[in-house]
């Protein structure tokens, strides 16, 4: 065998896919209880809501297995009609993606190439880098707001507006933002996308906006016939409790529904995955109780970190704190995993001294504290 097919594939795949680096998932419980030996370990890594799919779900997802045989609906007509009957817009204006990663990914794929480029903050999703670089455009990070800011390591708009050039194509902003839960006012947002340029798609990454309130879920989509560069990206991984499913959507102008749908996947969301969307929205007490029950937990954890000398909560707007340990967090964090306990460290995102944890259930985050103040007391 020669030296260059020794190297193959590598050697011949695109130069931004070799110099990628995959993402990296929160450890899964049974991964954890393998490696360990550990029994009815708690993760609270991945921003899942605790409380699981409501009834209704289920009950969807049983009736939606009997037809498994069939390919699913490609079009998505039925659960395109009830999403825009519950958010006020059209169907034409829906694109469904296999988790709103599946979107953020067709809309690099659609507006990026080497000649272009796209703006993010600092500490913003990880995916945004990653979508970005596959196509070979430019990313530009621009510096997030200080630790001192009220919104700490969140958007500054200011300093992404003068990032923007005639080449940039896409800007991605996360409200609320992962990995931070920082979040922007209504007022600060729209007077943002008066200055963007119409040549330029905004990117409102809206996983975590139903945490925020009901009120929430149709604020930014008002803008859309002001703004048809505006994309709203929204999932149902997160409150609606359907992580497992993957099935997100985006809310655009018909045109750029129309252009990624071009792209899209045939047949990229389930059969399953559609009933138990479809389901879920229908289930509106269940998306209520999960607000509230979060809006507890969040306060129960930044309660009990903050009580503890030596770290800092970043106030947050998801389903999650950012935990400032003040010092590397890999030792905290292995400490967790043999506890039992499964949290987010996120020095992949340029943060190793922090801590992503989710809300989970009252005994997940009392059991979380727990292990975590025994950490940082066995580690002093």
């Amino acid at each position: 065998m020669s030296d260059a097919n020794k190297n193959f594939p590598l050697n011949y795949a695109a130069s931004a896919v070799r110099a990628l680096q995959p993402y990296v998932p929160g450890k899964p419980l049974d991964e954890l209880e393998r490696e360990y030996g550990i029994r009815n370990a708690v993760k609270l890594a991945s921003n899942e809501n605790p409380a699981g799919p409501s009834p209704m779900v289920l009950q969807a997802v049983e009736a939606a297995a009997k037809t498994i045989n069939r390919y699913p609906d490609g079009a998505g007509f039925q659960l395109k009609k009830s999403l825009a009957e519950h958010l006020g817009v059209e169907p034409r204006q829906l694109t469904l993606g296999n988790g709103s990663n599946d979107i953020l990914v067709l809309l690099a794929e659609a507006f990026l190439t080497a000649a272009t480029n796209a703006v993010f903050s600092e500490y913003a999703f990880v995916v945004y880098p990653l979508a970005v670089q596959a196509t070979s455009a430019e990313s530009r990070v621009v510096a997030a707001n200080g630790v001192e800011h009220r919104q700490a390591l969140g958007h500054d708009l200011n300093a992404m507006l003068t990032a923007i050039d005639e080449s940039t194509r896409l800007v991605f902003i996360a409200n609320p933002n992962n990995p931070t839960g920082t979040w922007l006012e209504p007022d600060a947002l729209y007077a943002f996308l008066k200055k963007v340029p119409s040549t330029t798609v905004v990117v409102l990454d809206e996983a975590y906006c139903e945490y925020i309130g009901a009120q929430a879920v149709r604020m930014s989509l008002a803008w859309l016939s002001e703004f048809p560069n505006l994309v709203v990206t929204r999932t149902f991984s997160k409150i609606y409790g359907l992580a497992g499913l993957r099935i997100g959507y985006s809310v655009s102008s018909p045109e750029v529904a129309e252009l990624l749908n071009r792209i899209r996947q045939p047949f990229n969301i389930n059969s399953i995955a559609l009933a138990a969307a479809e389901a879920a929205l229908l289930d509106q007490s269940y998306i209520e109780a999960s607000r509230k029950a979060n809006s507890e937990g969040l306060a129960f954890l930044t309660e009990g970190v903050a009580s503890i000398a030596g770290v800092r909560v970043i106030p947050s707007q998801g389903n999650f704190v950012l935990i400032d340990l003040g010092r590397p967090a890999l030792p905290v964090y292995d400490a967790l995993l043999h506890a039992g306990v499964i949290v987010r460290p996120v020095g992949n995102y340029g943060l190793p001294n922090h801590l992503r944890v989710t809300a989970g259930s009252a005994v997940e985050n009392t059991t979380f504290l727990t292990a975590f103040s025994t950490a940082l007391d066995n580690l002093v």
